[in-house]
């Protein structure tokens, strides 16, 4: 797959997870398989994108913490 295309399903995965927040955790699962795929390729992956990953990790770990009682 070419590295326009990878790009261009990664902006879909990013609208989707903007229109469908609660399906974020799939959204998010489909994106690293994306960013894994450019990886594959030997294609550079860009640092917004990488930003946009770990911080979609850092949000999973809060998710740990949202149902602990107080």
């Amino acid at each position: 797959m070419a590295f326009e295309e990878l790009k261009a399903g990664i902006a879909l995965i990013l609208e989707e997870i903007e229109k469908r927040p609660e399906d974020r955790h799939v959204l998010q699962e489909e994106l690293r398989e994306k960013i894994s795929e450019m990886r594959s390729l030997g294609q550079p992956v860009p640092e917004d994108i990488l930003r946009l990953e770990e911080q979609l990790g850092d949000d999973d770990a809060d998710d740990l913490y949202d149902n602990m009682p107080v």
